[in-house]
């Protein structure tokens, strides 16, 4: 079967290279390359006669040269896509909106999502064209986002009350600031020994209250108006509600349970 492999390569798929070793067709392009192991033909010839196994190599191996054409169209629309991935956290998806997407839950009630950044052709990633452009691990895009999108942003105060202000990272038009939410122990300023009241009204603003007595509790109801006013006006509204986050996990003040929680870490407070 790899002779057959070996001899039909450089007559349908001339840029191709057949590693046996490997058990794998490579074609490169771009600043990638797409291979295909030899298991997948291997069943398809299992299951034909063997005198049809040269149709079903060479089927096969158009398939490969069909997928590296679409790899390149792809490359000569984006470049180099690698450089154009950003993570974005987005409330929870339904299943049936994530199946098929980049996607990975980012605690109990957000999901990272990769997107391509481009002011044409911008979109989430898919899994399909992930596997065409060979995108293996992508650990590096919530760096790479950190550092392209939010590095400059600094907290500016957010009026709540005549005496109440919270802290705003904004960076307008943006759809990237969620991602702080990855970046809440480091964005908060000390001290804050209750941790703090959280919300991402728009994909472009994270509202932070450090909580330091229990003063919060007569807070909560302005923050969460200033939350449901900014996520009004938004061209890219994220979520209305608001969270505790406390020893680095997010839980929502609408739940009753939460609230009474709070409620017992303040108990004794000033």
């Amino acid at each position: 079967m790899h002779a057959l492999i070996e001899d039909l390569v450089p007559v349908t798929v001339p840029d191709a290279a057949f590693e046996r070793r490997l058990a794998r067709v490579v074609v490169p392009f771009g600043w990638t390359e797409l291979s295909a192991s030899t298991w997948d033909v291997l069943e398809r010839c299992a299951a034909a006669p063997r005198d049809r196994w040269p149709g079903v190599v060479d089927a096969w191996l158009r398939e490969i040269a069909d997928r590296a054409a679409l790899a390149v169209a792809e490359i000569e629309l984006l470049g180099d896509v690698r450089e154009l991935l950003r993570v974005k956290l987005v409330p929870t998806m339904p299943p049936d909106e994530r199946n098929g997407l980049v996607c990975v839950p980012a605690g109990r009630y957000f999901d990272a999502l990769i997107v391509i950044d481009h002011p044409k052709y911008g979109a989430p990633l898919t899994r399909k064209r992930a596997d065409l452009l060979q995108l293996g691990d992508l650990g590096y895009v919530v760096p790479k986002t950190h550092e392209r999108e939010l590095a400059g942003i600094r907290p500016e105060p957010w009026p709540l009350s005549p005496q109440d202000r919270a802290l705003a990272y904004r960076k307008p038009g943006s759809p990237y600031v969620s991602a702080l939410l990855t970046e809440l122990g480091r964005l908060l300023p000390d001290p804050h020994p209750f941790g703090a009241l959280v919300a991402v009204p728009s994909f472009d603003t994270l509202l932070l209250y450090p909580i330091r007595s229990r003063a919060v509790l007569d807070v909560i109801p302005a923050f969460t108006d200033a939350v449901a006013a900014l996520q009004a006006e938004a061209d890219e509204p994220c979520s209305g509600e608001v969270f505790w986050w406390h020893t680095g996990d997010l839980s929502p003040l609408s739940e009753s349970r939460t609230r009474k929680a709070l409620r017992i870490q303040l108990r004794g407070r000033p």
